[in-house]
């Protein structure tokens, strides 16, 4: 006799356009030419990545690309910094630029206000691919800090203006605006946080509250599912975060249980699907 679990996926989880934007490109190229360079991971999620393998995707380090001429290469929804742009002129390299428009909008801003001569300080992950494509618009020069706790030690100027990575909570930027101020900086907050990413925050904490389980689907790589996945759980402590259904067991669940299934920005619904059917075996 099975656990007849009641599972069900939310409808609001998976793929953000960015990332719908930047796979289906690759697969129209790869449908064509049989395989497409791909510069760095397309996405922060390891099952995707090797469907997309299995086509002929080919994923290169920043290291690669100066050694690669007259071929195509994918920029991912992440973005890049003008270097990579520059690179790619000298080698002949054409550029599929899938750059998430969100991200774009951001890096034009920053570059506005790097040529203004403002003082740049950026709240996101240290060495995330957008954060690189981001600082590489103020000649590397901007400040990246991914917790507040960092600026203790820095030397910051009395005036500068801070950007967000796209994919951060907008809570937390606010928090960090409001304490940088109340330290008598004068301080120029540019909310650029996609709203897509904010808004599954609130719709995430409603869905997380409706079942006995949650069952969070997310690449370990990935920033926005560590932060989706700590919704999660302070909204239903009984949630899981796994990277595949392999790592899902019977003993985890009790009998006619309600499990919802969630995922990031970078979890393809296919892979919600699988850890569904595998579920409903149990």
């Amino acid at each position: 006799m099975g656990q007849n679990l009641q599972v069900a996926i939310d409808k609001d989880s998976g793929f953000c356009f960015g990332v719908v934007y930047a796979i289906d490109m690759a697969e129209e190229i790869l449908e064509n030419d049989g395989y497409l360079y791909c510069l760095g991971d397309i996405v922060h999620n390891d099952e995707e990545v090797s469907r997309l393998r299995a086509k002929g995707l080919r994923i290169i380090s920043h290291e690669d690309l100066p050694t690669l001429s007259n071929e195509k290469v994918l920029i991912r929804a992440h973005g890049e910094s003008p270097e990579t742009y520059r690179i790619a002129l000298e080698n002949n390299i054409t550029l599929i630029d899938a750059s998430c428009p969100v991200v774009l909008k951001l890096q034009n801003r920053i570059k506005t206000s790097y040529d203004e001569k403002e003082k740049i300080l950026i709240f996101g992950k240290h060495g995330h691919a957008e954060v690189i494509g981001l600082q590489g618009q103020t000649n590397n020069e901007a400040i990246v800090f991914q917790d507040i706790a960092e600026l203790e030690d820095v030397e910051l100027p009395d005036k500068f203006t801070l950007y967000s990575q796209t994919t951060k909570s907008t809570e937390k930027f606010y928090s960090i605006k409001e304490e940088l101020l109340k330290r008598g900086y004068e301080v120029k907050a540019n909310d650029t946080i996609c709203r897509q990413v904010s808004n599954r925050y609130e719709d995430l904490a409603g869905f997380a509250k409706q079942y006995d389980k949650i069952v969070f689907v997310s690449g370990k790589k990935s920033s926005n599912g560590k932060v989706l996945f700590n919704v999660c759980l302070q909204h239903n402590p009984n949630s899981y975060f796994i990277s595949d259904s392999k790592e899902l067991s019977p003993s985890m669940f009790n009998a006619n249980e309600t499990v919802g299934i969630c995922g990031a920005t970078s979890t393809p619904m296919w892979l919600m699907q699988a850890v569904k059917d595998a579920l409903e075996m149990f």
